[in-house]
């Protein structure tokens, strides 16, 4: 008897063991997860930082600088403390200079010499690790914007007042602009930061000459944000160009710091035109610019002397029916400054094209059914491009070299996982920073002329000890029944496939951005894993309209945003319907930005679908989004009134049924508040319920600490809801 109880009970506690050592596992918080979290910081696993010194490897610590290989791809044996911070600020004039406070946003801009930069703060400072000494200085004025610095020639331009200011190397300064105002800016990004424009200075390759922006938005009209963190509250107007309303103006300028003259470059009537990528000539006596009409259906690639400003001649045209936008300047290629690559997507992909500075086509470097993602530089000795694409699989982003003569692709890295390398200054080597699905992070060092991969560095998973879910991806067929498309799915922990758990669709949806490739986890968002924690499944798709699967793909939802987006999504759906552990009854929707249009549109289109939706910074009406991406996505709403109506959900918030909660940042610059606010009017007018969370002083996305507050909020709608 005693026998037959002892077997019975070491059965029960074989079949509680999974439980026990589940329970024995950690828990993640948001404060873990999220990016402004407290404990988020002590998750991350140990990272190595690089610099490249010509084309030896530096290591970078916060305290010391060592070489890890040498100029020939050799790793060293014994990386050597090459010099530390106090060394550095030993040798500086902290009162004046300011301190060096680490070492590791050091950079080494002489390949032959022994000198590393550092900024201070006040300065920019060069530190000779043989001599011990500071042998160059660079005072940096307050109100740089980016692009300012030009090393060259040590002449910085900075802004105060809204006026535009060049300081030059011998300390005298030159005001550029008198008029300068938040109606007139100078030296600033322009064209709300579409086209692949960030900043509104460029400095010619030797730093003689500046070429900026100019920007007139007097005749564009107020969105009236108000700052809420004084007593009294006050306006903090956003200029805001709706789709079909009166958009802004600009010219490009050049500065010459040796004559002190400015000359405008001669475009003609700069009304309803986007002036975008601004490059120089090697010789710095050309300035080129794509300039996009706002129909945005054509491109030309424009020479401007840069002395008298003159039009030169248009090199290159490109005309599409839907919609051209061009996201990078030309780039010359370092053994022929007579030859320049071209990035377009012509032939339905993004593509390396071959000009001379005639304007003659002279090569497609590459081709093929896939995207080039970035191109990181040349080898000048291979006279080879090394660029990142997903030639190998749409999800995953590798590294090549082309050779310009035979055009001959050679993959460069291992051939799996997303990739992100730097170039030494020969082109002869890459830094390769990648992750896959399990690799959490490897750095590895390759030469981009031969097969060869030496590792640096791996990072094992930061969650060792916690209670971790599973991630899977794999495709499904688009709403054409012919297109794949790719997802991901996060299991709930402890998954048991005998149980039935509620969903979460997480949804972006629109151009210039993607949810799944083959990083780590299938790039699961921190969120995700909390919710599978909570006992729910993560589904995610990549629908026809988002990024990096060719013009096709992602154009076919022009004029009519949220239609075939929507198809593809419900095709997510029913593949999830059709697992016996997903509880269709039990569906949910979230997403933010443009997956806050989609989640709403989902919600009021299909509201038998959806159960519950959580909306961030949602566009509700396409005529209130801005001009430069509203109307190249759907013309203007004179042009496609039946396009505008049909994506305008005022007229299906009387369609909610389940529970919707909208979250916007207050102080939203990019999808303003009158989207929310014209929704829960037609709400209410229509008699139905959304919820509605305001965070005061926030912009599109959540900073800080409120990130975590933000992400609880979003689970505790779905809990109270949905599960």
């Amino acid at each position: 008897m005693f026998t037959k109880y002892l077997k019975r009970a070491l059965l029960i506690a074989l079949a509680l063991l999974p439980t026990l050592m589940t329970a024995q596992l950690k828990q993640f918080t948001l404060d873990d997860l999220m990016w402004g979290g407290s404990n988020y910081w002590n998750l991350q696993p140990k990272n190595l930082y690089t610099a490249w010194w010509g084309d030896n490897l530096m290591q970078l610590e916060v305290e010391e600088v060592k070489q890890l290989a040498n100029a020939k791809g050799k790793l060293l044996k014994e990386p050597a403390v090459l010099f530390t911070d106090d060394d550095v600020n030993a040798a500086l004039d902290v009162e004046k200079y300011g301190k060096v406070r680490n070492l590791l946003n050091a950079n080494f801009p002489v390949a032959g010499e022994t000198v590393a930069e550092f900024n201070t703060g006040k300065y920019l400072v060069r530190y000779d690790w043989t001599k011990k000494q500071i042998v160059w200085t660079l005072a940096l004025p307050a109100g740089i914007p980016e692009g300012g610095v030009a090393r060259a020639s040590k002449c910085v331009a900075y802004l105060k007042d809204w006026n535009l200011f060049v300081q030059k190397a011998d300390g005298t300064v030159s005001q550029i602009s008198t008029d300068g105002s938040r109606e007139m800016q100078y030296g600033l990004s322009v064209h709300r930061d579409e086209f692949g424009i960030h900043n509104g200075l460029f400095w010619s390759p030797k730093g003689n000459l500046l070429a900026f922006y100019k920007m007139d938005q007097t005749m564009v009209t107020d969105f009236p944000l108000v700052d809420n963190s004084p007593r009294v509250a006050t306006l903090a107007p956003e200029k805001y160009p709706m789709a079909g309303m009166t958009s802004h103006k600009v010219w490009v300028g050049v500065y010459n710091p040796a004559t002190d003259k400015t000359v405008y470059l001669q475009t003609g009537d700069n009304t309803d035109r986007y002036f975008t990528n601004v490059a120089w000539s090697p010789d710095e006596q050309t300035v080129y610019v794509i300039e996009v009409p706002r129909s945005q259906d054509k491109s030309e690639l424009v020479a401007y002397d840069a002395t008298t400003g003159a039009r030169k001649q248009v090199l290159y045209t490109e005309i599409n029916d839907r919609y051209v936008e061009p996201m990078t300047p030309i780039q010359f290629l370092p053994w022929d400054d007579t030859k320049f690559i071209y990035q377009s997507r012509r032939d339905g992909y993004n593509h390396l094209y071959l000009f001379d500075t005639t304007g003659k086509e002279l090569a497609q470097l590459t081709k093929g059914n896939f995207e080039v993602i970035d191109v990181l530089g040349f080898n000048e000795k291979a006279k080879s491009i090394i660029y990142k694409s997903n030639e190998a699989l749409p999800i995953r982003h590798n590294y090549y070299s082309v050779d310009v003569k035979t055009l001959k692709r050679t993959l460069l890295d291992n051939g799996k996982g997303v990739h992100s390398a730097r170039l030494s200054a020969s082109g002869a080597y890459l830094c390769d920073t990648w992750r896959a699905p399990g690799v959490y992070r490897q750095v590895d060092l390759l030469s981009t002329t031969k097969p060869s991969a030496i590792t640096l560095h791996e990072a094992g998973t930061p969650w060792a000890g916690y209670n971790v879910p599973e991630f899977s991806c794999g495709t499904i067929k688009a709403a054409d029944d012919s297109t794949d498309l790719y997802f991901r799915m996060v299991k709930p922990v402890n998954f048991d496939p005998a149980k039935k758990y509620p969903a979460v669709v997480y949804v972006y949806g629109g151009p210039h951005a993607h949810n799944v490739d083959e990083s780590w986890n299938y790039a699961a968002r921190p969120w995700e894993i909390y919710m599978a924690q909570k006992g729910y499944l993560i589904f995610v798709v990549d629908n026809r309209g988002s990024q990096y699967r060719g013009f096709e793909f992602e154009s076919c939802t022009h004029r009519r945003l949220g239609v075939v987006e929507m198809e593809d999504q419900l095709k997510g759906v029913e593949y999830l319907k059709s697992l016996p552990y997903v509880d269709a009854d039990r569906l949910g929707v979230h997403g933010w930005s443009f997956g806050g249009f989609m989640t709403t549109n989902l919600m009021c289109s299909y509201p038998d679908m959806f159960k519950v939706g959580v909306a961030g910074g949602p566009v509700i009406d396409w005529k209130l989004y801005e001009v430069m991406y509203g109307e190249r996505y759907m013309d203007t709403p004179q042009e496609n009134p039946e396009g505008y109506e049909g994506s305008n959900l005022l007229n299906k918030a009387k369609n909610l049924k389940g529970r919707l909660q909208i979250i916007v940042g207050y102080n939203d610059p990019t999808c303003i508040l009158q989207h929310s606010l014209s929704f829960l009017r037609a709400a209410a007018d229509a008699g139905t319920q959304p919820d509605y969370f305001v965070y005061s002083g926030q912009g599109h996305n959540m900073m800080g600490k409120d990130m975590v507050h933000l992400h609880e909020r979003i689970t505790r709608y779905f809990e109270d809801y949905l599960k």
